[in-house]
């Protein structure tokens, strides 16, 4: 089975060829098909943020590292048990990368984000099949495109994101990342009634599709005043609700000053995992009391995703597409920042209409 992986550790960005890492085509096992599993064949794999990291040896270091949890495809085959949700095969799904035990102490507490044997369930989806248990699969409404269907993975990390805000309608609301998760949580916020709605971005192109869709403000934190703006947009008063979507070292800190007293500080992205954050207790937490929290994983938000997913403008994260035997020069496209999404096309796979 054709699966796109790491097949050397290293840096993308790394300008020496001779130490960056590497992505390729690897030839892996197909899966067997257990009794309550599903197997998909993909239509498209969406690239993450987090993949290069992967590169980077952030989650290990042997080799190869198939890659890819954002996807969509069509249900080619069930196992003998795996009917429970009303799978068909020929179904068009998509659905969540993790699969919960449900038996350990946290998944039994409902943290299944915090599921003690997540990590022995790994079945890379940039690939020609996938095989998930049911639990993973979820139908896509008539009215989502493989395409669009994708996108359901991130959808649900923005729908997360917005449950641990706490948003009340009218909460003034700025998001610091203009990359995919940023831009969904952009519309998933405005659709939970944020006002001042802000997005905290340096690359121009990335702020105009902010505006494009609900930003009413944007912020350019390397040529203006970030804290300035904020106090022209909000009055002074700061944002009551502020996510973090960059997973910038550089960016983060400084969103602690943009909130408002008893305001909520949600870091939503991937950090260095040796970057510490200075925090001032008595400034953020005593006198302003701000809440802080942040995301891992996304588990009960799904359902909810799907929900979402057919009211988003997703095109301009699906625009560039290519094919499986490209998936270095997709990679390479990532990296260069020339798109806020690439997309794998894994199989052709014909939908019966055009949605």
């Amino acid at each position: 089975m054709r699966t796109v992986a790491v097949t050397r550790i290293g840096s993308l960005r790394d300008p020496d060829e001779t130490t960056r890492g590497i992505i390729g085509l690897v030839d892996l096992p197909e899966p067997e098909l257990g009794p309550e599993d599903v197997r998909i064949r993909v239509a498209y794999s969406a690239i993450c943020g987090s993949d290069p990291h992967l590169a980077e040896g952030f989650f290990g270091t042997d080799v190869p590292i198939g890659l890819g949890h954002e996807l969509s495809g069509v249900v080619e085959a069930l196992g003998e048990r795996a009917h429970r949700n009303g799978l068909r095969i020929g179904d068009r799904v998509a659905g969540n990368f993790l699969r919960f035990c449900g038996t350990c102490t946290p998944c039994r507490a409902g943290q299944q984000q915090f599921c003690e044997h997540v990590q022995e369930y790994n079945r890379p989806g940039m690939a020609e099949t996938v095989t998930w248990h049911e639990s993973q699969v979820y139908p896509l409404p008539d009215d989502v495109s493989l395409l669009k269907g994708c996108i359901l993975e991130p959808t649900s990390v923005a729908v997360r994101i917005a449950d641990k805000t706490g948003i009340k309608v009218g909460d003034r609301v700025a998001i610091c990342g203009g990359g995919p998760i940023g831009q969904l949580v952009l519309q998933v916020m405005k659709m939970s009634g944020a006002t001042s709605l802000t997005l905290i971005e340096p690359i121009a192109e990335r702020r105009e599709m902010a505006l494009r869709h609900g930003a009413e403000h944007v912020i350019d934190p390397v040529g203006e005043n970030q804290g300035q703006r904020a106090d022209e947009i909000t009055g002074g008063r700061g944002y009551d609700v502020v996510i973090d979507a960059s997973g910038s070292p550089r960016a983060v800190g400084g969103l602690l000053d943009i909130a408002a007293k008893g305001g909520t500080v949600v870091y939503g992205a991937m950090y260095p995992h040796d970057f510490e954050m200075p925090l001032n207790l008595s400034d953020y937490l005593y006198l302003k009391e701000l809440t802080l929290t942040g995301v891992f994983v996304s588990p009960y938000a799904f359902p909810r995703a799907l929900q979402v997913l057919p009211h988003l403008d997703v095109d301009e994260l699906t625009q560039s597409v290519f094919d499986l035997e490209d998936a270095a020069e997709a990679f390479a496209m990532h990296v260069s920042g020339r798109f806020p999404k690439v997309v794998i096309r894994c199989n052709q796979i014909e939908e019966e209409a055009q949605r």
